[in-house]
């Protein structure tokens, strides 16, 4: 058994291929599985939020697509039509159990300004604690390669630090992990529980190749670092578990786990790191870098070298050695055009009237990226 006894909010994902079959119908006993499930919980106290795929799979089938389709339109008209048809598939199984449900689609515009987030986060929150379940899904209707998140995996870990939750569950059609791929070893050796993601774990990695999915172990690893860093406990199962739902969450050794990391780093750095995208980046000379390795300091025009990108002060950037590898990301406190002028500089040789502050990052405002960190 697992000790999940302070578990009290969870998140979940399920997957397009676990919702949608491959005549791209939906399978209507696992959305009705999920609401007894979730009535269950409820009735124990237990708050759920759902991130939900499915939707273009869905409108796919309402158009009679048998491909997935490349032109981003159409994608999008998918997308529209079928959220509208797995709202309703469940609406209806909601209302079979007495439960409410509310939707939300985001995308990662709603995570990068801290305002957005925390307006998010507030009706997240008015909804949870009213017994309301939050059905997430991407706005893939509206999405486009600069604002999409990516998959559903990184939503729903992008969500655990949002509304602190204790357990994300991604149900999917793979039972764990593995110590190889299974579909091609028969003698892989399925791992209960993972106490750090390194890359040992990442080689154990397959491509998953399933034909309405979009995401893949990787995703689902990487998916953990994001969520244990934010100090939540994640498991991976198969789908065809969500009948044992209430067992997982109170503790039955069930899919794999891996354990949430305590006060590794702070909110801030976890938003820094995670749920912004870099506007742009600054290289840094070999001296900057010697010193940011030894001990976390501030960015000062003096060690910058060039900049690249346009962005205003306030955005996040990546801070780059001269080979290019991203050592750091921060929050600016100049424009790119204002770093571009100040580059190189010694501070007595920029500070004025309108250059008030003589660091480019402060050291508050930056997060050094660790191996441990990366995913």
């Amino acid at each position: 058994m697992r000790d999940f006894k302070d578990v009290k909010r969870i998140i979940l994902k399920i997957g397009s291929s676990s919702l949608v079959d491959n005549k791209l119908k939906i399978k209507e006993d696992v959305i009705d599985k999920l609401m007894s499930s979730f009535k269950s919980l409820l009735d124990k106290n237990i708050e759920i939020c759902l991130v939900t795929s499915g939707a273009i799979a869905l409108g796919r089938g309402e158009l009679g697509l048998e491909k997935k389709p490349q032109e981003m339109a159409l994608k999008q008209a998918c997308a529209a039509i079928g959220q509208s048809k797995l709202m309703e598939y469940y609406n209806e199984a909601a209302y079979k159990y007495g439960i409410i449900c509310g939707q939300i689609l985001l995308n990662h515009d709603d995570f990068q300004h801290r305002n957005r987030l925390n307006f998010l986060a507030q009706s997240l929150e008015a909804m949870l604690k009213n017994k309301v379940i939050p059905i997430i899904n991407e706005n893939d209707a509206l999405a486009v390669d600069e604002i999409k998140v990516g998959d559903n995996d990184t939503l729903a870990s992008l969500l655990v630090p949002v509304i602190n939750a204790d357990l994300l569950i991604l149900f999917s059609d793979i039972d764990g992990l593995y110590d190889k791929n299974p579909k091609e070893f028969s003698d892989a050796k399925f791992i209960n529980c993972v106490d750090r993601i390194d890359d040992e774990i990442y080689k154990m990695v397959g491509i998953n190749s399933s034909n309405v999915g979009t995401g893949g172990m990787k995703t689902k690893l990487d998916a953990a670092i994001i969520t244990t860093l934010a100090e939540g406990n994640m498991i991976i199962c198969n789908s065809n578990r969500i009948i044992d739902l209430e067992k997982i969450v109170l503790g039955d050794d069930i899919g794999t786990l891996f354990k949430a990391k305590k006060h590794i780093i702070s909110s801030r750095e976890h938003w820094i790191i995670y749920r912004v995208k870099a506007s742009g980046d600054i290289l840094i000379d070999d001296g900057a870098v010697k010193a940011l390795n030894n001990k976390k300091i501030s960015i000062l025009p003096k060690g910058i070298i060039s900049v690249n990108g346009n962005f205003l002060a306030d955005a996040v950037i990546n801070i780059k050695d001269k080979s290019g590898n991203v050592i750091a990301k921060g929050i600016t406190n100049y424009s790119s055009s204002e770093i571009d002028f100040i580059k190189g500089l010694k501070t007595t040789e920029f500070l004025s009237e309108k250059y008030r502050k003589k660091e480019v990052i402060h050291a508050n405002n930056l997060v050094i990226i660790r191996e441990d960190l990366l995913c």
